[in-house]
Parts: C-alpha cells; structure tokens; sequence
C-alpha cells in the first residue's frame, strides 16, 4: 500500500462515498446504539453508597499513583514525619550511650541501644532512676520527641528531646515540674500523648478511652498526618478512580466526602482548625465536613494564652491568632502562602507577600524605613515579617511567628503593657519605648486607631470604664468573632442589667461562637429567659450550641418544659456526657461532668467527680473551688476553707476565690481571717461593688465603724441604684446621730442618679422631720 499524495488525501476528505466512510459510518451507528448500554454500566457499576462505605479510608499510599507530584511534596514534609515507628531511618537522637543532665534539677538521664531497641535511662512514675524502651518517634524539626509505651494503654512523651540543628540533648519547658508527681511530669497526665498530642500527629485518630479502667485503647488509620486527614476518607474515590475513564459515574467532587479546591476562605481555615488552634474536642475527627463548633470548641483570647490585643503568649497554634487579622477577613487562605503539601511558603521572604501587596509601596523603605544591611551585615528589619508577624520560640527552641498580621504598636505597649514588633530583642530592645515611639511618630504620624486590646485589658483588670468598652467590642460588627466573643465573654464579670441585655441579644448573633459564649456566661436563667431564649438554641444548628442549652437548661424545672424541648434536652445532654467522657482524661472535661452532675441534684456524684479530676490534675482550680463549694453546702466548711485556702496560696490574685473565701469565713465566724480576703477581693474587682458591700458588714461585724462606713460608701457610690447598699449605710449613719452624712451622701447619690427614689425619700423624710422639729421650738423669750 502507497502513501497517498497530500492532494489526494485531501480529497479523500471531503468526499461522500467510498469504503473509508461507510466503515465510520458504521461505527457511529454503534456507538449511538450502545451508549444506552454503557450508561447503564457506568451507573451501575458502583451502587449508591452507603454512610459507612463513604467513610472508609484508603491510605497515603493508594493516593500516590495518580497524584504523584503531591505525594513527592508531601513526602518528608512535617505532616509526614509527624509520628513514626522508631527505627534507624526515623530516630534523629544520639543512644550512643550518652548522657544528659537536666539543668534544672540535676538529674542525669542515659540513651543507649538494647538488641536493636532504643532505650533510655530515666527518672520513673515512682521518682526512681527505671529503663524505657522507646516505641515511636514524635515530629522532626526543628525537634524531635519520643514515645513510650506505659500501663493501660499510654504513650508518655519524654519532656528530654532532640535538637536537631545543634545535635544535642535538650530539656523541654515548662521547667517548673516539682517533682514526679506533678500533672507535668513525664509520666503523668500533662504528658500523656493519649490525650495531649495524638489526634494532631496521625490520621483517623481513635482514642477509645475508658472511663471506668481508665485506661485507653488508642488506634490511627495512619500513623502520621496522610492525604486523607485534609481531603476525607477516599476509598470510595480510590475505587471510582480504578474504573475506565469512560466507565466512571457521574459523581460529584469526584466520590470525595470533602471538596478542598478553592474553598471559601472559612471553610478551608476550617479544615486546617482542628489541629492547628487551641481547643477542646468533643470527639474524635472524622475528617468528614462539617460545621467547625460541631467538632470542637476553640479557645478565646484567654489572659493565660494570649496578650490582651490578641497577640501570642502561650502556645496556640495560628488559628486564633489568624482569624483576627485583616488577611481573613478579606478572604487570605492558608494554602495562599503555603503549600499544602510539602506545607512551606510558595515563595521567600517579601516575595510571599507581593504575590498581593504591590512591592514599589509596600517593599520599599518609603513604607519599611529600614535598609536591607546593617552595619554591613545583612538586616532582617526590612522583611515584612519582622514588623508584621513577630514570633517566638515554643518548646524551647520551636519559633512560631505570629498570624494576627498586625501593626505595630508602641502606643499599646505603653497603654496596656502589650509587646510590638520594634522592641523586641532582635529589633531595638536596647532603645527604649520612648525613642522607639518617637521614631514610629516620624514616620507614620500621630494618628492612631482605637484597639479593641484596650478593652480587653481593661476587662482583663475588672476597671469600671470596661464595661462601655466591651460593649463597644461586642456590637461592632466589623471586629472578629473570637474577639467580639472574648469581650463577651469579660462583660459577664460585670452583673448590670445592660450586661443580661447584651448575653440575651448575643445568643441569636449568627456566630456560633458567640452564641455559644453567651450560652455558657448565663448561668441560673430566669424562666422567661430560659423558655423564650435558651430552649430554642436546643435546636440549634450547631452541636457546640445545642450541647451548652442543654446543659443551661439541666437545673431548671422540668415541669415548666414543653415536652418537645424535654425530650430534646435530654438528647443534648446524653450527647454533651458523652464529649465530657470523650475527654474524660482531662480534668475538665471531669469537672464539666460534676457540674452536670450538681445541676441535675446530684451532689454525692459531683463531688467525686470533682476529686476524680484532681486525680489527673492536683493543680487544677475549678474543680477546687467547686469541690469546696459542695463541701460548704454540705456543712463541711473546714474541708472547703482547706481547699480554697490552696487556691488563693497558688494564685492569690484570683479574687474571685478571695471572696469567696471571705465569705466562707464570715460563715464560720472568722470575721478577722475574712476581712483579709474580703478588702483583697474588693480592691482586685474594682467593678464588683457586692465584694466592697460584704468587706463593709464583716469590718461593721468587727466594730471597726469608721473603715465600715468608708467601704459602704464606696459600694453605694459605685452603684447608687442599688437600695441595699444605700440603706444600710443611712442606717448606720442614723445609729450614730450622724444626720448631717445621711444627708450628704443623699446628695451624692442624687448626682450620680438623679432619679434614685431612695434618696429622695430620704432627703424628704429628713426635710419634714426637720420642719417638724422645727415647729416643736418654744417661743424665743
């Protein structure tokens, strides 16, 4: 057969007849009369499938044929070194039979290999000097852990780690373990990898903790961080992928239970939530989609866990940290600066950040005013970095920079004590604040917006000017929600009518957290609020939610319930045990249990809940208090003067502990122990008037009159509305013929609350008594 010229060919095209185009003729026919057929197979092929079928998990390695450049960048990456078997390719660390001495309390430690294994020579559960084998390691860089197997299922991680640059030995902080009973030894619960570090460090995490042996049955589908912890389970996708490409149902996101491409900026962050924030969870991740408080509840801006304008303090793992920041709220993803499989930054430097910001305003000294050498060394105060994400180390020698990606603020520092970028030891620690504010004002002027740090601190103090701040805080609807939550969640120290108003307008914000933080600040609702506003979130549409109404709900009376919102409540609370015994390892997941308990009238219950909680933890402050709290109704006042004497000895600026010690000892009839506490509690809540008022009775109690009537005042002067303060005080003055002072303060009050009906009846009742007494006079002679 001849190679037909072109011209041929090209004739052979565009003609209607001959053999060539009576055979596609008839293979169009066939294919038109099969593709009913084949339909049918591709449909059929796979059945619909079912929950469980949906939720099965495939494995890194099915993911690798068909996704091979996302598998070689995810490869080596910190998701897959997260956890492994301990083995000559996976341990970093020196066991040539070497030695390290901690420096904080002298005691020396000893790594060595034993028939293959790796040991170590270590201070044990009892206090003694015991041989570890090591099972597992735990990260890579810039550290590396190790894991060892403990009775009842536990994985304890040893706080002696590997510096992997300077290829040394190190001691893990926090440094100030006492000894081998502390919650923060390594043998005890603060290092249980169980609970502490497991659901972060592999895929389908499992816990399986048993509440009654407790004792864990601990299980991953993979060891370390694979495909399926971001993308979902997949084997149902694994399966769908193997078929011909003509042979594949139609199928939305490809068979994936979770759509990872181009997610709307929440609902990617959500993906990443679960591991990188500070949270609780109330149950294991599936991995599955869904609402991110259906799975757990984050962290607000606690004052032991972050600085009071939201910056990092404790560890807390980006995600509070990045949902204030101005990136998130316009719509910044992770997987913009960041790979997500090999997890480094797309680009170096200030590069990563005119991907967005255009480099001739931002990357240039015009905006930085820093030169790129120093002294002739290269500068890092050029890098948008330095000024806009300052971080610190974690876990001695872990930098984390900071993903509030914020302004720098001198100001704030001198205002609320809060670090900034310039001060830092790095930059011009060596300066001083005021050469660095005065060098901020050179550049970008005196304007300065207003912080919402600046109310949160003033929260943080208990000032009484906080009140109008926070509330500010909390109904601008352009601050972040953690924020907006975190000032919530402050106000409700402060026990004024505009601060039930706010918790009542806040449990129908379209936040979940917000609904959630004003659920948990309304304590012992009155009925109205409890049928009208709390039984409805039993329905709410996310679980964190409904589980919190629930357990609002559990002291109110059942009879007042429709029968709907009973059965519902009971549902909420079976669901809200079972997250508590989820986490029933950790004491305050015993402590909310024993709260559930005492709600519901079951005080013999809570209370050993309360001390199984100080059993994990004997440092642990709620369920103290708490404890003592049903001691003291159960007439056992010296066991909870015991326990909150601990307390106030561990954190003697607690003052709400302060008082309530106060109080206990007033009960007992130790008025000079109680004013000590009292005064303590009354100057430590400013804003708290009802410390101030019971301070004054107890110094009254005493005989000490005139420091009685100096504390009195200030209470009625804080709160003139408040009759019992004021009467009181009147009384008392009345008592010692002191008229002139009833008057006075009458007066005072008048000015503070014009329309206060006490003291104008009292001032009143004193002008009549005065015209009577008046006209009582005999004629002058």
């Amino acid at each position: 057969m001849s190679i037909q010229p072109t011209s041929d060919k090209k004739e052979n095209t565009t003609n209607t007849t001959g053999r060539g185009w009576e055979i596609c003729a008839l293979l169009a026919a066939c294919i038109i009369l099969l593709t009913p057929f084949v339909y049918r197979w591709r449909v059929q092929s796979i059945p619909t499938p079912t929950a469980t079928e949906t939720t099965q998990f495939a494995g890194t390695d099915a993911c690798k044929e068909c996704h091979q450049d996302a598998y070689k960048k995810w490869q080596g990456s910190d998701h897959d070194r997260a956890m492994a078997v301990a083995n000559d390719d996976t341990v970093a660390g020196d066991f040539n039979n070497v030695t390290f001495t901690d420096p904080y309390n002298g005691k020396i430690s000893r790594f060595f290999r034993e028939n293959g294994k790796f040991m170590v020579e270590t201070e044990g559960p009892d206090g003694k000097p015991d041989i570890f084998t090591i099972s597992y390691t735990f990260g890579f860089y810039p550290l590396q852990q190790y894991l060892v197997p403990f009775p009842g299922g536990r994985l304890q991680c040893l706080t002696i780690a590997w510096d992997v640059e300077k290829k040394c030995w190190y001691r893990v902080p926090p440094y100030e373990v006492t000894d081998h009973t502390d919650w923060l030894h390594w043998t005890r619960g603060g290092q249980t990898w169980n609970v502490m570090c497991a659901e972060c460090h592999s895929t389908r995490l499992q816990k399986d903790y048993d509440v009654k042996s407790e004792s864990y049955n601990t299980s991953w589908f993979e060891i370390n961080v694979g495909c399926e912890a971001c993308h979902g389970p997949a084997a149902q996708h694994v399966e769908w992928a193997k078929l011909p490409v003509m042979g594949r149902p139609e199928t939305a996101n490809y068979a994936l239970n979770r759509d990872t491409h181009n997610l709307p900026t929440e609902k990617q962050i959500a993906i990443c939530a679960p591991c990188h924030s500070r949270r609780y969870q109330l149950a294991d991740n599936t991995h599955m989609p869904g609402e991110l408080l259906d799975l757990m509840v984050p962290a607000l801006l606690a004052e032991d866990l972050y600085h009071a304008d939201g910056q990092i303090k404790e560890e807390v793992y980006v995600y509070g940290s990045f949902i204030q920041s101005k990136m998130y709220r316009h719509g910044v993803r992770c997987n913009d600066c960041h790979d997500a499989h090999s997890l480094k930054t797309h680009k170096t430097n200030n590069e990563l950040c005119t991907q967005c910001h255009q480099a001739t305003a931002y990357d240039s000294k015009d905006h930085h005013f820093h030169e790129k050498t120093y002294k002739g060394e290269a500068s890092k105060g050029y890098l948008c970095v330095s000024c806009h994400m300052p971080g610190q180390n974690y876990m001695g020698i872990d930098y984390r920079p900071d993903h509030s990606l914020r302004i720098p603020r001198p100001d704030l520092t001198r205002k609320i004590g809060t670090p900034n970028a310039c001060s830092t030891s790095e930059c011009h620690g060596d300066k001083g604040l005021e050469w660095v504010e005065e060098s901020y004002t050179k550049w970008y002027g005196q304007s300065r917006k207003r912080h919402y740090g600046e109310a949160i601190a003033a929260g943080r103090k208990g000032a009484p000017e906080a009140n109008s701040q926070l509330t500010a805080v909390i109904e601008d609807p352009l601050q972040p929600a953690i924020v907006r939550a975190t000032a919530l969640s402050l106000l409700g120290n402060y026990q004024e009518p505009q601060t039930l108003k706010i918790l009542k307008k806040e449990l129908n914000s379209d936040e979940p957290l917000l609904r959630h933080t004003a659920l948990r600040l309304l304590d012992q609702p009155d009925e109205e609020t409890a049928l009208k506003l709390i039984a409805p979130k039993l329905y709410d549409p996310v679980k964190a939610v409904r589980l919190e109404s629930a357990v609002k709900l559990a002291s109110f009376p059942r009879e007042r319930l429709r029968e709907d919102d009973l059965q519902t409540m009971q549902q909420n609370l079976d669901e809200y045990r079972q997250a508590m015994e989820y986490n029933a390892d950790f004491a305050p997941q015993r402590y909310n249990i024993a709260n559930l308990e005492r709600d519901l009238g079951n005080p013999e219950k809570a209370i050993d809940l309360y001390l199984a909680a100080l059993r994990i933890d004997n440092q642990f402050i709620p369920a103290k208090v708490n404890l003592a709290m049903e001691y003291n109704r159960l007439g056992k006042n010296e066991d909870a003067e015991k326990l909150l004497q601990e307390v106030v000895t561990q954190e003697p600026e607690m003052y709400r502990i302060q008082y309530s010690l106060g109080l206990l000892l007033s009960e007992m009839n130790k008025y000079d122990e109680a004013a000590l506490h009292l005064e303590l509690a009354a100057d430590g809540m400013p804003y708290y008037s009802r410390a101030r008022y019971n301070y004054a009775l107890v110094l009254l109690k005493l005989e000490r009159w005139q420091q009685g009537a100096e504390a009195l005042e200030k209470a009625v002067l804080q709160d003139p509305d408040v009759t019992e303060y004021f009467v009181t005080l009147t009384n008392l003055y009345f008592n010692f013929r002191m008229n002139n002072q009833a008057r006075a303060l009458a007066e005072k009050v008048l000015q503070l609350s014009p329309d206060n009906a006490s003291a104008k009846e009292l001032l009143r009742m004193m002008d009549q008594a005065r015209g009577e007494s008046s006209n009582s006079q005999p004629p002058s002679e």
